[in-house]
């Protein structure tokens, strides 16, 4: 069980405070990447909002919400919780979208989508870096800066894609059901999913949930980099 913040902090040291760092920089990227990505794919479709606003960017400052990509990441890292975070959501106009039932799948799948291909880069990264490093590659800075943003971002990307609001899943299932019965889900879980998404993390349903596929995807790639 995580120890609490006193306990945390009473034994902070130089390595677990650089590891923090640089778990909160790489979820900083990730989720700057994530954003973008939805603004980008909003434009392909013929939306401008986002990139008005200059929301097509890697800079954090233009994505940050306050809470969720800093204080809860902080308070995360340094309580040994399982990080996640969230950024500034990307304003989307459908009206824009030359198809409104494909531009909401493709502009809401594209932030899941963006988190795993940051996650094949970091693989690739890692693969290279595994044969380069000395050994124990693990005990390198840069052998866990790759690991850590493979398992950051595959987790973020499962993690969205979960059909609750408002993460990316919900949209896309809204859209992609047939007959209407996407809205009809949306419309009978929406008043609820806040208190369904605190449940979740609250009771540790979250990890029971997503930690078996977690395990799958961090694990196959992992063994394509060994």
């Amino acid at each position: 069980m995580p120890g609490s913040l006193g306990d945390r902090l009473d034994g902070l040291t130089p390595q677990i405070l650089a590891l923090g760092i640089t778990q909160f920089v790489v979820l900083l990227f990730s989720l700057s990447f994530h954003e973008s990505a939805h603004a980008w794919a909003a434009l392909r479709q013929g939306d401008p909002t986002a990139q008005s606003l200059g929301r097509i960017s890697l800079n954090p400052l233009v994505h940050i919400d306050l809470v969720g990509t800093v204080v809860m990441p902080l308070l995360m890292i340094f309580t040994g919780v399982p990080l996640l975070g969230w950024a500034k959501p990307t304003p989307v106009n459908p009206r824009f979208f030359k198809s409104l039932r494909l531009g909401q799948i493709l502009v809401s799948a594209a932030g899941p989508v963006s988190n795993m291909v940051l996650a094949l880069v970091f693989t690739a990264g890692l693969f290279v870096a595994i044969r380069l490093l000395p050994h124990p590659w693990q005990d390198q800075p840069l052998g866990k800066l790759l690991f850590l943003g493979m398992q950051l971002n595959v987790s973020l990307a499962i993690f969205n894609l979960l059909p609750v609001p408002p993460l990316d899943g919900s949209h896309v299932v809204e859209w992609a059901l047939p007959n209407g019965l996407g809205h009809r889900y949306i419309a009978a879980i929406g008043p609820y999913a806040g208190l369904v998404l605190l449940a979740l993390v609250m009771t540790g349903a979250l990890g029971t949930l997503l930690g078996p596929v977690l395990d799958v995807v961090i694990g196959t790639l992992y063994s394509l980099v060994r």
